[in-house]
């Protein structure tokens, strides 16, 4: 406990006309949060006057990022400011650190009214890279567009916020520490937790830890990799693959969590997990995954490096979604996926007369569905994949699903999409980004996706059909440079497989 109550200071501001939330929150070069007078504190404020002061007072937010550079400095602006709002206690990661996953996690146990997210997921980090800030609500996912709406409407006219200055709380020691504030009846309480164990407790719920211990460290095992690029999730890795599933140290590579995810770009793609991928085209490892920055996003590869393409990865699950005991138990609602993902499981839904949504882009549509009783298993073609046991897409949560499909069939990565493609067809999708250049008219990157589809009815039986394609119509000249691929190599690629698929059906 503090000697004498810390002094709350209301300081004036001026309002910056920039600072919408984005499906990820507000993100921004680091140099903006750095230099711009009252930058942070704006929108910290804005997020807190959002919530109407009655259901605030005294209440319980979680607070936690990846890790990246900034993320210390601006927990310890987020606790000062929480005193000085009326938050009763934050529960926040040790060092300020905790995966997205566990942050909704840890907002569902605790009954927290919120939690504040310090992330930019897998873009870079580093003095020269980015940092974002989202707004978690007590279901444990994104903040709904109303609520978004709101904060951005607030720091469009803020002119003061209220901060504790003197109030200086330890990130490095796990337990509970008090603050007495002037003005206030009860003392304001910061909780540093284990970052791991809330999470690590809900998977031991969802999925058997016995065969999987088995599966991977008993007398017939398999051998694994698994690539945490520097971001959050490498000791979730440590704690729960290695120590408590018997995975051998050197299965996890880049486990060391750095400010600037060790100079590399946190994206589990085939692009950018490039240690992993050079290890899987041994022969030595049968499963290999990577995860990003905050820990929500996967990739899975089979031997010798075989992608498991996004699309096809919650398809399979879903195929698969009772060899995990937690559906066992619960049952399924539903499916989901995002608008610009494969109909790969359109597919899986129809057959097993389980009902399919189609959402726009960003989890917290899922969420709603979850929230509403309706959906129990989801993905995105962009890395994501996730069930209702959180409000979060789910990087580890979605390994340890493979995981427990390789275990419960006995089958190889190879073997399982082999035998889904068969039953179901095949889904070709690529995905890439067109950037702005000065014969373009584009405001924003654009996202270029093309999809061949191979279904397989029944054995034998093949259709195809380059299902969409979208180029901006008013795009005129050069169509610009693709960060993952050229456009006329995605165009031809696709072309051809639908040329060569229709002469040899």
């Amino acid at each position: 406990m503090e000697s004498g109550p810390l002094q709350v200071l209301t300081i004036p501001t001026s309002p910056y006309p920039d600072q919408r939330p984005g499906v990820n929150g507000l993100r921004k070069k680091v140099y903006v949060f750095q230099t711009r007078r009252n930058y942070l504190h704006n929108f910290i404020q804005s997020i807190f006057s959002s919530i109407d002061l009655p259901d605030r007072q005294g209440s319980t937010m979680v607070v936690g990022g990846d890790g990246r550079f900034f993320n210390r400095p601006a927990v310890e602006v987020i606790v000062q400011m929480a005193a000085a709002n009326g938050i009763g206690r934050l529960i926040i990661g040790h060092h300020g650190v905790m995966s997205t996953p566990a942050i909704s996690c840890v907002i569902r146990k605790y009954k927290a009214i919120g939690g504040i997210i310090l992330t930019a997921s897998h873009n870079p980090g580093g003095p020269d890279g980015d940092f974002g800030i989202r707004f978690n609500t007590a279901n444990g996912g994104p903040a709904k567009e109303t609520i978004t709406n709101k904060i951005f409407q607030l720091s469009r006219t803020i002119v003061e916020f209220a901060i504790c200055p003197g109030l200086r709380v330890d990130l490095k020691n796990l337990g509970k520490q008090t603050f007495d504030l002037e003005n206030k009846f009860k003392p304001f309480t910061v909780e540093i937790v284990d970052p791991v164990e809330s999470y690590a407790n809900l998977m031991r719920n969802i999925f058997d830890f016995a065969a999987l211990k088995e599966l991977l460290s008993g007398e017939n095992h398999i051998n694994i990799r698994l690539d945490a690029m520097h971001g959050v999730v490498g000791p979730y890795v440590r704690r729960i693959l290695c120590d408590e599933l018997g995975c051998s140290a050197s299965s996890a590579i880049n486990c060391v969590p750095m400010e600037d995810f060790g100079g590399q770009h946190p994206d589990p793609h085939p692009m950018y997990a490039t240690d992993l991928v050079d290890s899987m085209r041994d022969q030595q490892f049968d499963f290999g995954a990577a995860f990003d920055g905050d820990g929500d996003r996967n990739m899975i590869l089979g031997k010798h490096g075989l992608f498991v393409a996004p699309s096809d990865s919650v398809a399979v699950i879903a195929d698969n979604v009772f060899c995990i005991p937690y559906f066992q138990r619960t049952g399924v609602r539903g499916f989901a996926r995002s608008m610009p993902t494969s109909t790969a499981l359109d597919r899986v839904a129809k057959a097993t007369k389980i009902d399919l949504y189609e959402t726009p882009t960003g989890w917290k549509f899922f969420g709603n569905l979850m929230d509403a009783g309706m959906l129990s298993l989801c993905g995105e073609e962009s890395f994501g994949t996730g069930g209702d046991h959180i409000r979060e897409k789910d990087g580890l949560w979605a390994v340890l699903a493979w995981l427990s499909i390789i275990s419960t069939k006995r089958q190889s990565v190879e073997e399982i999409l082999k035998e889904h493609w068969l039953k179901y067809g095949r889904n070709y999708f690529t995905r890439g980004l067109l950037s702005k250049t000065k014969s373009t008219r584009w405001k924003k990157p654009t996202t270029l996706s093309t999809q061949t589809q191979l279904t397989a009815p029944s054995p034998g039986t093949r259709d195809c059909g380059l299902s969409s394609l979208m180029v901006p119509a008013s795009s005129t000249g050069s169509v610009g440079r693709v960060l993952r691929g050229q456009l006329f190599a995605f165009i031809s690629t696709a072309t051809r497989r639908n040329s060569f698929l229709r002469r040899h059906r």
